[in-house]
């Protein structure tokens, strides 16, 4: 029997989540497994319950940057084959290695990569219209390290194409396209591995994150280019706070 009040918790977990993950292209999979592991979940099964989730609120998202006009084709391809590479590696080293070592060299990339997104907010936002150089190797390094401690694709991906100078909404709305793909490559990785656990988690965050999706696909559509260069910033300068926070504790 399922208990319904732990689900109406995760199905809110999963709404915000996935909130500010469409506006700002990040956080759901770090607010998502943060929690889970919190509550006690061991890390390589809170990894695979997010990508669980992942594969059906990123669809969500995804379809719906698709539908709003936010995807570059070019940029998404880019992407997506590395990222799918890079995923499975990184499920495999989830399930046989401790993921702390990725933790201590993701923290200072975090909050160098926040505090240069800050400084570039007082300029103009991009408007490349190219790929940039070594973005597939972008792809298969974020996707290793999201499957690892289920999160960091878009805090990767996001940051570093932001500050290479392409605008925003192409670059949220084709890095949750990717995302979703990459998700499925790990979800299926981590389900023949260990199969599933925590389905209340699962089920809530998936309800949440697909009724949330639509709403930040809109909002990205609304806020300057300049104005989510400056939230993109302040979440990942959080994230790494949070990572130093986690390490030094």
């Amino acid at each position: 029997m399922p208990n319904f009040a732990e689900l109406f918790v995760f199905i809110a977990v999963g709404a915000f989540a996935q909130l500010v993950d469409g506006a700002l292209g990040m956080a759901y999979g770090v607010t998502s497994a943060g929690l889970l592991m919190g509550l006690g979940v061991p890390p390589v099964s809170a990894s695979a319950s997010v990508h669980y989730a992942e594969t059906f609120t990123c669809g969500a998202s995804g379809l719906s940057h698709l539908l709003a006009g936010n995807v570059r084709r070019r940029l998404f391809l880019a992407l997506v084959i590395p990222g799918v590479i890079g995923a499975l590696l990184g499920a495999y080293v989830a399930i046989n290695v401790p993921a702390h070592w990725m933790r201590v060299a993701l923290t200072p990339y975090l909050l160098g990569m926040g505090l240069f997104l800050l400084f570039r907010g007082t300029r103009p936002p991009g408007d490349r219209t190219d790929v940039p150089r070594g973005t597939s190797v972008l792809g298969s390094v974020a996707g290793f390290v999201d499957a690892i401690g289920g999160g960091g694709w878009s805090a990767l991906t996001v940051t570093v194409l932001l500050a290479r100078g392409l605008p925003p909404r192409a670059v949220i709305g084709s890095v949750h396209l990717a995302k979703c793909v990459v998700s499925v490559a790990a979800s299926i990785s981590f389900l023949l591995s260990i199969g599933t656990t925590h389905l209340t988690a699962v089920f809530g965050l998936i309800i949440g994150g697909v009724l949330a999706a639509p709403f930040g696909a809109l909002f990205i559509r609304r806020i300057p280019g300049r104005l989510a260069t400056y939230l993109a910033g302040f979440a990942v300068l959080a994230l790494g706070l949070h990572n130093a926070f986690r390490l030094i504790v």
